[in-house]
C-alpha cells in the first residue's frame, strides 16, 4: 500500500522537492511530500490527462501560428502574392499588438477566453486565406488578424501552464509551445518548397484551410480546460479556487498532497500580495535581464537570413529547390525539440539550453566563416557546405528553444508577471521585424548577419551559464527565488 509522507518545519532554503504552505503569521512553513513511486506514477497519470487537455488546444493553435510565422519568414514562395516588407513583418507586429493587450488585462479575465478570441481571430485569417488567396491587401490583412490571436494566445498559454503544471512536469507542457510553432514550420516550409505550381489548389489556399481544420479543432477543445486556482486566490475565491484544484488533480490524490499542493498556491499568492506593484518590479529586474539572453534569442533560432541561407545554397548545391535538404531541414528542428521535450524535466532546463546555445553559436559563426568570400555564393562545394552546417543548427535550435516559455513562466513575481511576459514576447518580435527591414541592405549582409548574431549566441551563453538558474522540480515560489538571484551556476 502507497505510503505519504508530509514533513513540516522552518524553511530549510530552496530545495529541489518540497511544496510550500502558509500559515496565518507572516512567517511560512514549508513542506516536504514523500510519495511511494508507484503512488507518484499514477499521480502524475491522473494530472498529465488534465495538463493534456490545456496543451492540446495550444498545441493545434501554435502549429497554425507557425504557419503564419514561417510565412513571413521567406516560405511564401509560391503564393502568387507580392513579398513585400510589411506582408512579412505584418504578423509579427500582431503579435505585438496581441501580447500587449493579453498582458494588459489577463490577471482580470480566465484564460480560456484568451484562446476562444484568439482561435477565432486565427480562424478569420484562415477564412480570408481561403476565400481571396491572390488578393494583396485580404492577405495582408489575414496576416495581421492572426498574428494579434497568436499574441493572445501566446501570454494566456504560458502563464497558464506554467500555473497548472507541477514543477516535475513543468517543462514539458510549457514546452508545446515551441513544439506546435515548430511543426507548424515545418508543415510551411515543405508546402512552400515542394509545391507543385501547377496545382489547382493555391499555397494560399491550402494554407487556410489547415488554418481552419487547425482552429476549429483548438476552439472544439477549450472547455475541457481549467482554470488556475492562482487566478481565483488573488481574486479571494478560494471555493473556486478548490474546485479548479480539483479538476486538475481529480479525486484520487491523498488528502494531505491535495491540501499542501493548494496551500503552496496559497503561499504564492500571499507572498505576492505581502509585496507592493512597485517592490515585485524591481524585483523583476534581474529576471528581466535574464530572460534577454533566453527567450529573446529563439527569434534567432528561426530567422530571415537562415531561410535565405538555407534555400539560396540548396538551389545552388542542388540546381533546385525540391530537393531533400529543405526538407529534412525542418525535420531536425522538429527532433531537436522532441529530444528536448523527453528530457527537460530529467537533465534539467539549463543542461538542455546550454547545450543547444553552445551549438548554435560555434554553428553560426561557421556560416559566418563562409560568407566571408563571395566567390562562396556560386561555389556548389561551399554551398554544399552552408545546407549541412544550416540543418545541424536546427537540431540544436530545436533543443535550446524548449525550455524558453519554462522559464519565461516561472521568471517573474505574480504581480508583475503578466506584463514582463508580455513585453518579453513583443521584443522577441521586435528582433523578427528589425532583422527583416534591415537584411539585404548590403553586399555582405549574410555575413554581417551571422558574424553579429554568432558573437551575440557565444556572449548570451556565457551569461546563460553564469546567471540562468536550473529550476527543474520546483515550484513558481522556489523558481522566482532563483531567478532573482545575481548569479546561479549550477546546471544541474
Amino acid at each position: 500500500m502507497a505510503t505519504t509522507y508530509v514533513i513540516s518545519g522552518p524553511a530549510p532554503g530552496v530545495q529541489p522537492a518540497f511544496v510550500a504552505t502558509s500559515a496565518p503569521q507572516p512567517q511560512l512553513t514549508y513542506i516536504d511530500v514523500i510519495e511511494d513511486p508507484r503512488t507518484q506514477r499514477g499521480y502524475n497519470r491522473w494530472t498529465n490527462g488534465h495538463n493534456a487537455h490545456t496543451a492540446t488546444f495550444g498545441f493545434l493553435l501554435f502549429t497554425y501560428g507557425g504557419m503564419d510565422m514561417a510565412q513571413g519568414l521567406q516560405w511564401n514562395l509560391g503564393t502568387g502574392i507580392a513579398n513585400t516588407a510589411e506582408i512579412q513583418f505584418s504578423w509579427f507586429i500582431g503579435v505585438i499588438i496581441g501580447a500587449f493587450v493579453a498582458g494588459l488585462v489577463i490577471t482580470h479575465v480566465p484564460k480560456k477566453y484568451f484562446y476562444l478570441l484568439g482561435g477565432v481571430m486565427m480562424f478569420i485569417d484562415g477564412v480570408i486565406f481561403v476565400s481571396a488567396p491572390f488578393k494583396y491587401d485580404p492577405i495582408r490583412a489575414a496576416r495581421y488578424v492572426g498574428g494579434v490571436g497568436m499574441g493572445l494566445i501566446t501570454v494566456a498559454f504560458i502563464i497558464h501552464n506554467s500555473e497548472v503544471t507541477l514543477g516535475n512536469t513543468r517543462g514539458k507542457w510549457c514546452g508545446m509551445e515551441q513544439f506546435g510553432l515548430s511543426l507548424g514550420i515545418l508543415i510551411q516550409v515543405l508546402m512552400d518548397s515542394q509545391w507543385d505550381y501547377d496545382s489547382s489548389i493555391n499555397i494560399n489556399t491550402a494554407h487556410g484551410i489547415m488554418g481552419i481544420i487547425f482552429t476549429v479543432l483548438a476552439t472544439g477543445t477549450v472547455a475541457m480546460s481549467v482554470e488556475s486556482p492562482i487566478f481565483y486566490l488573488r481574486s479571494n475565491n478560494e471555493d473556486e479556487a478548490r474546485n479548479c484544484q480539483t479538476r486538475l488533480l481529480g479525486t484520487m490524490v491523498p488528502t494531505d498532497i491535495y491540501e499542501a499542493i493548494f496551500a503552496e498556491a496559497k503561499g504564492y499568492v500571499m507572498e505576492s500580495n505581502s509585496r507592493s506593484f512597485g517592490e515585485e518590479l524591481a524585483a523583476s529586474g534581474m529576471p528581466f535581464i535574464k530572460m534577454l539572453f533566453s527567450r529573446c534569442l529563439v527569434a534567432f533560432s528561426f530567422s530571415y537570413p537562415l531561410s535565405a541561407a538555407m534555400l539560396n545554397s540548396t538551389v545552388v548545391w542542388k540546381d533546385t529547390m525540391h530537393s531533400w535538404p529543405l526538407i529534412l531541414w525542418t525535420i531536425l528542428r522538429l527532433i531537436g525539440i522532441l529530444i528536448a521535450i523527453a528530457m527537460v524535466d530529467k537533465l534539467g532546463r539549463k543542461f538542455i539550453s546550454l547545450v543547444g546555445l553552445l551549438c548554435m553559436a560555434a554553428l553560426m559563426l561557421a556560416l559566418a566563416g563562409i560568407f566571408t568570400h563571395d566567390p562562396n555564393f556560386s561555389s556548389p562545394y561551399y554551398m554544399a557546405e552552408v545546407s549541412r552546417v544550416s540543418l545541424a543548427f536546427q537540431i540544436f535550435a530545436g533543443i535550446f528553444v524548449i525550455s524558453t516559455p519554462t522559464y519565461l513562466g516561472e521568471a517573474f513575481p505574480m504581480k508583475v508577471k503578466p506584463y514582463l511576459i508580455g513585453f518579453v514576447v513583443c521584443l522577441e518580435q521586435l528582433i523578427h521585424i528589425i532583422v527583416i527591414v534591415t537584411f539585404g541592405k548590403t553586399s555582405d549582409c549574410f555575413f554581417q548577419y551571422f558574424v553579429g548574431v554568432g558573437i551575440i549566441l557565444a556572449v548570451s551563453l556565457i551569461i546563460f551559464a553564469v546567471l540562468m538558474p536550473e529550476t527543474r522540480d520546483l515550484s513558481l515560489r522556489q523558481a522566482n527565488e532563483r531567478f532573482c538571484r545575481y548569479y546561479d551556476v549550477m546546471s544541474y
